[in-house]
């Protein structure tokens, strides 16, 4: 009665969050809001933007993953296009935490496309 309840009166936003917060959990990912910079992490979540950047140096592309509980920046150096990576695509990803403006971001990470949920 109270998760019915719940359901009805929490917002789309907030369910869309417990949802990927469940299926990271079911994952065996941490959560964002959790991990520390320089930890190797799991993290599972869908991919709110993908951005190809230029630079004098090299390319990167640039993803933020969700997982409900927060945002990691996803930056694959030299990369200009990555089949799969796409706004709203479901991700597992492995890395080596750091920051980057105060934000969590992971270079290059390992990652795993997840099934398109249905």
């Amino acid at each position: 009665m109270q998760r019915a309840l719940h359901r009805l009166t929490a917002s789309d936003a907030q369910l869309d969050a417990e949802q990927l917060q469940s299926d990271s959990d079911r994952a065996g990912a941490e959560a964002v809001s959790r991990c520390c910079q320089g930890e190797q992490v799991r993290i599972a979540g869908r991919l709110k933007s993908v951005v190809y950047t230029p630079r004098e140096t090299a390319p990167t592309l640039e993803a933020e993953l969700w997982d409900g509980s927060g945002t990691v920046l996803l930056i694959w150096l030299g990369r200009r296009r990555i089949g799969g990576i796409e706004p709203g695509r479901q991700l597992l990803v492995k890395g080596r935490l750091t920051t980057r403006d105060n934000k969590p971001v992971i270079y290059n990470p390992w990652y795993e496309l997840q099934a398109q949920p249905t």
